[in-house]
């Protein structure tokens, strides 16, 4: 059996996501058991790029039937049209789960992480696409403010742009407030579905990076669990503390990114390719999430000041969150995806 079916028919609790709105690929991690997809510029651009052919019509379509259109409003539809197509796929799934699974996650603008006002604005645009949607801000404290307002109004969030136990903490305190203002109210929270993305791999990436050119040293182990011991800190947290918002595994790099969540009440967004590399892996599907973790590589990954920043509960403040390094850089790779995204749409309407 491949492995990733294998888990999630063994460990029903653990979901599986395609980390694209790629229709073939959702196809075949719904295969696998796969119950989720995800859009954001970046990916948009790359399933445009892989399967130009299929989306040459649509673009054509939107500019012609448009004449008044920015490339930015082009943009934008052409992403609400691919997430609605990946959505219909998750439809039925979403019905028969009352919501809890079967969702697609838009990604509000980039450039709008430290405006509240916008941030909301759009997302509620962007949650209006498709009755199965999901809408994904990033986990900045300006990103933290709209997802209380944004769950206040229905919406049912996923914070992005997060790496942190800080951050992660801070966007469950934040849906609880929206879902408490909700429920007093008297309106209906049962079919949402807040979700807080950690990025393992970023993590790992940033502080293989910062630490390179430094003297500090720590083994290659350490570095490929870093990741994986700040997720399990938050998750353990979040169990303890009953929180509402389901905790998703982002940015996969090594085995030990599908491995060691085996088990969890918890969510794998995987690319296509590693969901391909983890079926054909030589690997137990066993409860990892539950283990006891290596000691040992926890404290070498605490000699580092900028792990600690990622594994404390009060490693930062919600105003330093977009200031770890870990956030600029991948703010900065969402921000020049939406330009090549941006570079492709005008192709079409400079002709």
């Amino acid at each position: 059996m491949n492995k990733l079916l294998e888990t999630t028919q063994k460990f029903p609790q653990t979901e599986l996501w395609n980390d694209s709105c790629s229709c073939k690929e959702l196809s075949y991690a719904m295969e696998n058991g796969g119950c989720g997809a995800t859009t954001n510029p970046v990916i948009v651009y790359n399933v445009l790029k892989n399967e130009l052919a299929d989306w040459e019509g649509t673009i054509n379509e939107i500019i012609d039937n448009n004449p008044t259109y920015t490339e930015d409003d082009v943009a934008w539809d052409t992403i609400k049209r691919v997430g609605a197509k990946a959505a219909g796929l998750l439809l039925d799934t979403y019905h028969k789960t009352h919501g809890q699974r079967g969702r697609i996650s838009f990604q509000t603008n980039a450039k709008y992480y430290q405006n509240k006002d916008l941030m909301v604005q759009q997302a509620l645009d962007l949650a209006s696409t498709v009755e199965n949607s999901q809408v994904k801000v990033p986990a900045s404290k300006a990103g933290i403010e709209a997802m209380e307002e944004l769950t206040y109004l229905g919406v049912s969030v996923n914070a992005t742009v997060s790496f942190t136990t800080s951050q992660a903490l801070a966007v469950a305190e934040a849906v609880e407030r929206g879902l408490k203002r909700r429920e007093a109210e008297g309106h209906d929270t049962s079919w949402m579905h807040p979700v807080c993305t950690i990025m393992v791999g970023r993590v790992d990436d940033y502080l293989k990076n910062y630490y390179k050119g430094t003297d500090t040293l720590i083994s290659s182990e350490g570095y490929e669990m870093a990741g994986v011991f700040v997720f399990k800190n938050a998750y353990r947290i979040y169990k303890e503390r009953n929180y509402r918002t389901k905790l998703l595994v982002a940015a996969f790099r090594n085995l030990n990114h599908f491995e060691q969540f085996m088990g969890g009440d918890l969510i794998l967004t995987i690319p296509y390719g590693w969901q391909r590399k983890y079926n054909q892996a030589n690997v137990e599907v066993k409860n990892n999430m539950d283990a006891p973790i290596n000691e040992a590589l926890l404290n070498e990954c605490k000699s580092l000041v900028e792990f600690n920043k990622a594994y404390e509960e009060n490693g930062l403040a919600p105003e330093e969150f977009q200031y770890y390094g870990a956030f600029k850089a991948t703010i900065n790779q969402f921000l020049g995806g939406y330009d090549s995204l941006l570079q492709l749409v005008r192709k079409y309407m400079v002709k």
